[in-house]
Order: C-alpha cells, then structure tokens, then sequence
C-alpha cells in the first residue's frame, strides 16, 4: 500500500537513520492512515479531532493560523516528506493547532502518536531510533516558531523581509535563489500587507539592494539587509 512512496519515507526526518530495509516493515506495523485531498481543500482544520501526526507524500500544502478577527497567517509550507501536527502529537487537547490546506493535489499519511513512542508488538528494529527522530523533531520545530517570533518582533517592513531574505540566502548557500511562498502567502507569513511589501520591496530593488523576477531573488548588498534588521 505505502510502496510506491517509500522514497519520500526514507527522507523524512521521523524515519532518519533507519535503515531503508528496515523502514517497510516499520511502516507496516505502525500502520498509518493514508487520504488524498484535492487542491485549495482543507487538510486539516484547527479545533478538530487530532488523529495522528502528519506526513504531505504528493504535492504542496500551507501551514495556516487564524487570530479572533479572523486574520491568516502562514506558517509555513510543506513539501513532500514534510511533517506536520508533531507538536500537538503529546498534548493532552488533542485538537489540531492549526489548519493546513492543500495547494496542489495532496497524499498524505496519519501516524498515531502512540504508534511513535509506544512499545513495539514486532519490536521493529529501528523502534529506539523512531522515538529519537520524534524528540529531534520536535526540538526543530521549537527552534522554528522562535524564528517566527523573531519576524514578528521585528518593527519595520524592511526589517521583516531582509530577515527572510538573509534566511533564505541561507538555506539556499547562494545570492540567487527561488522563493517557495508567493506574494500573498509571502505576506501572511510575515503578518504585512501585500501591498505594503510589494512597495518596500520596490524600493530595496530601485535602492540597488536586492533584485527579483517573480520567483527568483537576487541580493545585490548584503550589508545593507543586515543593516535593516539591527
């Protein structure tokens, strides 16, 4: 059932360190619940049931918080082999946080918490390291929403998007990379208006600072994004 995305498994930081011969028969024995979803369908929604941690196999997905006035804030986007809901897995709510909405076409698996850190009934060699991968991953994710924090805390519209930039920059080793999010999902990650991000961004680009074409960003004075965030 699971074969045909054994690949996008083995990658997935929840199965790391296990061996690839080893990971079909794991995932037999923890048995997770596999849907499809459609594109722009809710995979999740927050304040539902949580029924198990999530693992995106096709396609891409957005991460969504609403605040009371209804106000959307993405949290971040999931690519195959993402994982999402770890944080809520332990909790004793066992509601989802967040929703998570498909933007292509989706496969996703369910991984009850208790099937990650509950004793084994085959005693799957790997177990040890399953509970491990979960600790890591969970640490990651906290480390994470700390850098979210840090965008939110930041004043200015330019400080904001030089700090993603300069993450970015980071991630991708080079000058030159793609952004993943689009302008409104660029936005909402950030928690500014578009139109007010597309202006400042203008102006980093008439300034000689950064240069973009749809996707595609190019940092032209790296000091001067370090500038705007200090």
């Amino acid at each position: 059932m699971y074969e045909k995305w054994m690949d996008v498994l083995s990658q997935t930081t929840l199965f790391e360190s296990i061996l690839f011969e080893d990971l079909k028969p794991m995932i037999e024995c923890i048995r997770p619940k596999l849907m499809r979803f459609k594109k722009n369908n809710y995979i999740v929604i927050a304040g539902d049931d949580f029924d198990g941690v999530g693992i995106l196999l096709e396609g891409t997905a957005t991460v969504i918080k609403e605040n009371a006035a209804g106000d959307r804030m993405i949290m971040s986007l999931l690519e195959p082999g993402d994982m999402f809901g770890e944080m809520a897995a332990f909790s004793n709510s066992k509601r989802w946080p967040a929703t998570v909405q498909s933007q292509d076409d989706c496969v996703v698996i369910f991984v009850p918490g208790d099937k990650i850190v509950g004793t084994c009934e085959n005693s799957c060699y790997g177990h040890k390291q399953l509970i491990l991968n979960m600790l890591k991953i969970i640490s990651e994710k906290a480390l994470h929403l700390n850098k979210k924090v840090e965008y939110l805390t930041i004043k200015s519209m330019r400080g904001k998007i030089s700090a993603f930039l300069l993450e970015q920059y980071k991630k991708a080793g080079k000058n030159t990379f793609m952004l993943t999010l689009n302008r409104n999902e660029l936005a909402d990650f950030l928690n500014v208006s578009r139109p007010s991000m597309s202006r400042e961004m203008s102006r980093m680009r008439d300034e000689g600072i950064i240069d973009y074409y749809m996707s595609s960003v190019r940092i032209k004075d790296m000091d001067a994004l370090k500038r705007a965030i200090e």
